[in-house]
């Protein structure tokens, strides 16, 4: 089956076709680095993830590349916030540093580079010049703008009209604008401070000194990149005119999507990009997650208290373009579904690694239900990247596991080793760990934890009951699960994520 996806340009589900047939061009606009990263932003990244881990397992060299917007007076407002740093520079390479940290731990593949707008300054005047010269932008006191009027695909992405579209950026521009609809490519001066007021945190005191963002020099005079073409200067440096995919949140097509496809194509004459893919928003309640209402889980809160491996399983549980609510609930289920994957791999290594598995027996139906897993797997992803239905698959592999292990006093080695393979292989796509997190992994911590069940047996045996609780209740705080059964206490160590 071939790779469809939904394209926002055509509003169509279609296959998937790149220029390349060997290689995919991967472009999505990265974070503001102006706030700690929150599940908002993992959402999106992880789905950006596993598109990328589908695209090279099923052949495509991937070109991935993602920006940081490190120029912005959300950046400015932070200036001298919780020691984040004192100039507009500093904050970023604070945010930046914590945002890399942050995806490394949600096992994120890493990108081919990280461009940042700071250091493409130069390609992004060059590309306002190439606007101005091609009759798509226009000077006004020392700054730019895109004249959207000049532009007759304009609207394309958002299916809006012309007329119909409000005044964009900021209430000073409309007086040096042709049209209340364009869009500034490039501001005089430096960053508003108004706009520095409206985004700095409550408490935070500027009266003595109102912080100022960097400039640069340009053949306008001193200013800074508007928003829009820092994104089309980025991605066209690193990967062409042409992209195959561009990946963003769905709040993102208007206005910044559809300027980026008018200033991109008004200065190529090529479509900018093939696919357009969108994430949907990450709810919380009634809203979306944002940093800007506060109403966020920051990224190293969420793996600190779930775990990599449970923080993926919930945010693969729907569809990249699907709306999803963060709730106890949703997190509860997630846990429940990595635990019963997490248990059945066990089961199966167990089991795979025992005298009971057999050479000579042959478990057709185990076999065929791991076989029909894979195929369900590969059918979801291709059909749009479709998680949840993947997700689905691997726990039907678990099912299966279970019931072959349960109902027989040996097992099919054969059929249990391709269970196993199967779970490693298809959950790497969702970026899920199963090796090197199983019971006793980690062999010296192993080796202690069964030293304290012995004593733990002891005191049993002695009759101190009390203490043999104490000792489980300290293994317990240290995040090793202890389980008393007929054949003596189980544990499994905390997971390595």
């Amino acid at each position: 089956m071939t790779l469809h996806v939904t394209n926002t340009l055509t509003g169509e589900k279609e296959p998937f076709e790149p220029q390349d047939p060997e290689n995919v061009l991967l472009y999505y606009c990265g974070l503001t680095v102006s706030d700690p990263p929150h599940l908002g932003h993992a959402r999106s990244w992880v789905h950006v993830d596993v598109m990328h881990r589908w695209l090279e397992y099923i052949g495509y060299d991937v070109r991935h590349v993602e920006n940081f917007t490190d120029i912005n007076e959300k950046i400015v407002a932070r200036v001298g916030e919780d020691d984040l740093g004192e100039d507009e520079e500093a904050v970023a390479k604070t945010y930046i540093e914590h945002t890399l940290s942050d995806m490394r731990a949600l096992n994120l593949l890493r990108a081919e580079v990280y461009p940042r707008v700071s250091e493409h300054v130069p390609e992004i005047i060059d590309l306002v010049e190439t606007l101005i010269e091609n009759g798509y932008a226009y000077e006004s006191n020392g700054s730019v703008y895109f004249d959207v009027a000049s532009f007759e695909a304009y609207g394309k992405l958002s299916n809006q009209e012309l007329e119909e579209i409000e005044s964009q950026g900021e209430p000073d521009e409309r007086s040096e604008k042709r049209n209340p609809a364009d869009f500034a490519l490039w501001k005089a001066g430096g960053v508003d401070e108004d706009a520095v007021v409206e985004h700095r945190h409550e408490g935070v005191d500027h009266s003595c000194s109102m912080p100022t963002g960097q400039t640069w020099d340009s053949p306008w005079g001193e200013g800074r990149p508007g928003w829009h073409i820092e994104c089309s200067a980025m991605s066209m440096t690193h990967l062409g005119e042409t992209l195959d995919i561009h990946v963003g949140g769905r709040d993102l097509v208007f206005p910044h999507h559809e300027n980026e496809i008018a200033q991109s194509e008004a200065a190529t004459g090529q479509q900018f990009a093939n696919y357009w893919l969108h994430c949907e928003l990450f709810q919380m309640g009634d809203e979306k997650m944002s940093s800007s209402l506060g109403n966020f889980v920051t990224v190293d809160e969420a793996v600190d208290k779930w775990g990599t491996n449970v923080l993926r399983t919930f945010l693969t549980a729907g569809s990249y373009n699907s709306q999803q609510l963060y709730a106890d609930e949703t997190i509860t289920e997630a846990e429940e579904r990595w635990d019963r994957l997490e248990r059945a791999y066990e089961t199966a290594v167990e089991a795979v690694d025992s005298p009971d598995a057999r050479t000579k027996v042959e478990a057709e139906a185990f076999r065929a239900e791991v076989d029909a897993a894979r195929t369900s797997f590969v059918d979801a992803m291709n059909d749009d990247f479709n998680t949840r239905e993947a997700q689905s698959a691997l726990l039907s592999i678990a099912t299966a596991i279970n019931s072959h292990v349960d109902d027989r006093e040996e097992y099919d080695y054969r059929g249990l080793r391709r269970a196993v393979e199967t779970l490693e292989e298809l959950g790497s796509v969702l970026g899920l760990s199963f090796v090197g997190e199983t019971t006793g992994t980690a062999e010296l911590a192993g080796d202690v934890v069964d030293l304290v069940l012995d004593v733990r047996e002891q005191e049993r045996g002695a009759g101190n009951y009390e203490r043999a609780d104490e000792l489980r209740d300290e293994l317990e705080a240290l995040g090793i699960e202890v389980q008393d059964t007929d054949d003596g206490a189980t544990y499994r160590l905390p997971s390595d994520e």
